[in-house]
């Protein structure tokens, strides 16, 4: 018989938080007296997160191990999480315990009440720095603005989603993923609960600097043509300047009066202005040639050393 929750943890170098994780998720799925099921998808780990894994899922058959072959990433390891998951309500959750398990019981209270997507939304964040916290507002301030889906601010990957838009989300292979703005975009009934997310339980970071703003080119190009319309503005803008420039140079030159803007050096700073501009704009074509080149080349999105069978 199929479980009724299933609960997706992405796995990378979380050796030390798998025996807490695995523990409150079992104790708080418990007190739901329905069947359940642990999705642990490994994201090729260096450490003995793999190991741990195994030895929890023959300590008990609820714990279903999905091994990548390599790391393929936090967002891929999601989805393959998703692909294995048997229940008729899906909440995906992180390892390091910022995301409190206990809060998944809001969750699905939720969707008791019909919800199909219910997402949780931070009301308060422990153990992060100014950086972080100003750079993630920001940047749901911008996917905002600028993409054609409305992302709920402040809210993550932690979220429980129905049987029914787990397997419209399936159908979505693309492989530069944003799964939070996947599962607003599908549509259904959708709805939050706040909660208060913890510092980290053990370990680092799995998402430095790097790693952020790759996920935010991901959501942005995902999401939004605004790159690309950027790159027209920036043309019109340096057309507009020259149509300007051009009568003004003109008029200065008949008063005799442009010995500041005479020689190489305006020339030079012209070239440059425009150099640049035009950089940019291929550079913005170059992103999303470049992930129509990985779609084109029709690759599996990851490759599985083990999983269930069943």
């Amino acid at each position: 018989m199929n479980p009724i929750f299933s609960i997706i943890a992405p796995i990378f170098n979380e050796y030390d938080n798998l025996p807490e994780l695995y523990r409150r998720v079992g104790q708080v799925m418990d007190s739901t007296g329905e069947p359940w099921e642990l999705v642990l998808v490994d994201d090729g780990s260096r450490d003995r997160s793999t190991e741990r894994i195994l030895e929890l899922a023959r300590q008990d058959q609820r714990v279903r191990p999905v091994i990548f072959a390599r790391n393929f990433g936090h967002q891929i390891a999601v989805t393959a999480g998703l692909d294995y998951a048997r229940g008729q309500a899906v909440t995906i959750i992180d390892a390091d315990l910022q995301d409190p398990p206990e809060v998944i019981l809001d969750l699905i209270a939720r969707w008791r009440e019909g919800y199909e997507v219910v997402y949780a939304t931070r009301s308060e964040r422990e153990g992060e720095t100014w950086f972080k916290l100003f750079t993630a507002k920001l940047f749901y301030k911008l996917i905002y603005r600028i993409t054609d889906v409305s992302i709920p601010e402040d809210t993550g990957d932690f979220r429980l989603l129905d049987r029914k838009v787990v397997d419209v989300i399936k159908q979505m292979r693309e492989r530069h993923r944003f799964l939070r703005g996947m599962s607003v975009w599908v549509g259904f009934r959708q709805t939050g609960v706040t909660y208060k997310r913890a510092a980290r339980f053990a370990g680092e970071t799995k998402y430095p600097l790097k790693k952020m703003l790759k996920f935010a080119g991901d959501a942005i190009t995902g999401f939004s043509y605004f790159p690309l319309q950027l790159a027209t503005y920036l043309g019109f803008i340096a057309a507009g300047l020259s149509i300007v420039a051009i009568p003004l140079v003109i008029i200065l030159r008949l008063a005799n009066t442009l010995h500041a803007l005479t020689g190489q050096a305006t020339t030079l700073i012209a070239v440059l202005f425009l150099g640049g501009v035009q950089l940019i704009s291929l550079g913005i074509l170059g992103e999303y040639i470049g992930r129509i080149y990985d779609e084109v080349k029709g690759r599996p999105l990851y490759i599985v050393r083990q999983a269930p069978q069943d």
